[in-house]
């Protein structure tokens, strides 16, 4: 099992995305690059904290590939977009890799080059070292699956979730 830590934008599109893969095992939404130990959501919602809202993402690269992940990863959200995913706003909704030792730095690194080629215009995501990973509260963990007909998952989540369905079809439980 691989895990990465990644953030673009609120954590419950990337959660209901990484679940629908084959061969991920665990997604677990949380807040990473800050300075602020045990964050609390309300916390980091200030901006005030250097934490970005991110998902921890388990997968078994014999099921799904690490390419896939990260190319799924530069699907979903716009890289282009500092500090923010369209009406959110802040650098807690940065687009983010955070890497945990040098190898996974240059996939990343890679990741990025290959989106450079699907999107006009700069990349601004940043590769930053992993820190440590504080858990969202309870309440965030999969929470699409747990709301979905509240109005956020149906207006932002559900467009993100369909876009990565269709373009990695093969890969959608």
């Amino acid at each position: 099992m691989r895990t990465f830590v990644l953030a673009g934008g609120c954590f419950w599109c990337l959660d209901a995305v990484y679940r629908t893969l084959r061969g991920v095992q665990d997604v677990v939404s949380g807040y990473t690059g800050g300075d602020t130990a045990g964050p609390t959501y309300e916390q980091v919602c200030t901006g005030r904290t250097g934490h970005a809202e991110a998902v921890a993402v388990t997968f078994d690269e014999s099921v799904i590939p690490a390419e896939v992940i990260l190319d799924v990863f530069f699907t979903l959200h716009d890289p282009r977009q500092l500090n923010r995913q369209g009406a959110d706003v802040g650098t807690q909704y940065r687009s983010a890799m955070f890497y945990a030792d040098d190898a996974q730095r240059a996939e990343f690194e890679a990741a990025i080059k290959r989106a450079s080629d699907w999107w006009d215009g700069e990349i601004v995501t940043t590769l930053e070292p992993l820190g440590e990973f504080f858990d969202a509260e309870e309440y965030h963990q999969d929470f699409f699956a747990k709301n979905p007909g509240q109005g956020y998952c149906m207006a932002v989540a559900v467009p993100k979730v369909n876009k990565v369905r269709k373009s990695f079809a093969q890969y959608v439980i």
